[in-house]
């Protein structure tokens, strides 16, 4: 019992947080090094270049590019909070990082997360009014609303991380092993010597307001659309795939990788490889906003691909 309490007490001094998932790789970590790089600069120079288009032409000035130039932002948002730390980490012997630079990675990854979910919700309703409500869509989506929206996309999920962040921070840790390549929320709360109830509790909430809501007004909205598919011309249908198909493959791909990070985190995956294990993780971080940029420009309308193709040949 006496040893328990000393436990406790010096947890609460932890300093820094030791990532334990990365393994000797030799000399091909300079290879690791320069494929993760490639990632992160591709991904940095093509939202960037999206976002400046959309930014730069006023003909662009629209609420659907106007959501996606928020998508956009996040996902350079969400990938500068990991990629620059994982290339330190990739060239380092001692993988290790303080505990204020873990805490601001798990608030800059978990804001990334649920920004790009209640973006692809909102987006998800703008297409709802585009498809069923046509007539109406220029006066139920002004300027005012779209800048409200935008707000509700960025500021919820941003307060409600930073209170998920100040949680964990105050609780008194028995050890300092995070068993990934980056800083997680939920293994530091499974280090944790006191009570966790609050944040148990605080997280079920939160889960509900950031993952469920946006969740269910994408399978609402979805629902409308293929009601009026199936009512509609063939025209409508058209219509239908085009401005959707885009925004689909976003929300498949995002939520593959989202599955995997919460199968990972809360069950027991030794039997799967190491290295399978990292791809996987990171897997959340490259891939959509690797993709992104490319699903909404050859997967868009073909309005859409003019519009863009005749930005960038003006640029």
């Amino acid at each position: 019992m006496e040893e328990g309490h000393r436990i406790m007490i010096n947890s609460t001094h932890v300093s820094y947080f030791v990532l334990s998932a990365y393994f000797d790789t030799g000399d091909l970590k300079y290879l690791y090094f320069l494929i993760i790089l490639c990632f992160y600069v591709l991904i940095v120079c093509a939202n960037l270049l999206l976002i400046v288009i959309i930014c730069t032409n006023r003909s662009l000035h629209e609420p659907m590019y106007m959501f996606l130039c928020s998508l956009f932002v996040n996902e350079l948002f969400g990938s500068t909070g990991l990629f620059p730390s994982l290339l330190v980490q990739i060239l380092s012997d001692i993988h290790t990082v303080s505990t204020q630079s873990c805490f601001l990675q798990v608030f800059c990854v978990y804001t990334y997360g649920s920004v790009e979910f209640t973006n692809l919700a909102v987006m998800s309703y703008d297409r709802y009014l585009a498809i069923c409500c046509p007539l109406q869509y220029n006066t139920h989506m002004t300027s005012t609303k779209v800048t409200l929206l935008i707000a509700v996309v960025w500021l919820p999920p941003v307060f409600g991380v930073f209170v998920t962040v100040c949680l964990t921070a105050s609780l008194q840790l028995c050890g300092n092993i995070i068993h990934q390549v980056y800083c997680d929320n939920y293994s530091i709360i499974k280090l944790a010597c006191s009570d966790t109830t609050v944040n148990n509790i605080y997280e079920l909430i939160a889960a509900s307001l950031t993952v469920y809501a946006p969740v269910s007004v994408i399978l609402y909205t979805y629902m409308r659309i293929l009601k009026v598919c199936f009512s509609g011309s063939k025209q409508t249908r058209q219509k239908a795939v085009s401005t959707c198909t885009p925004h689909l493959a976003s929300l498949l791909n995002f939520c593959f990788g989202v599955s995997f990070e919460i199968l990972q985190s809360r069950f027991n995956m030794s039997s799967v490889s190491n290295m399978l294990r990292i791809v996987l993780s990171l897997y959340f971080f490259t891939c959509q906003p690797l993709l992104n940029p490319v699903i909404y420009v050859h997967l868009g309308s073909v309005d859409q691909l003019i519009i863009l193709l005749s930005v960038l040949s003006n640029q």
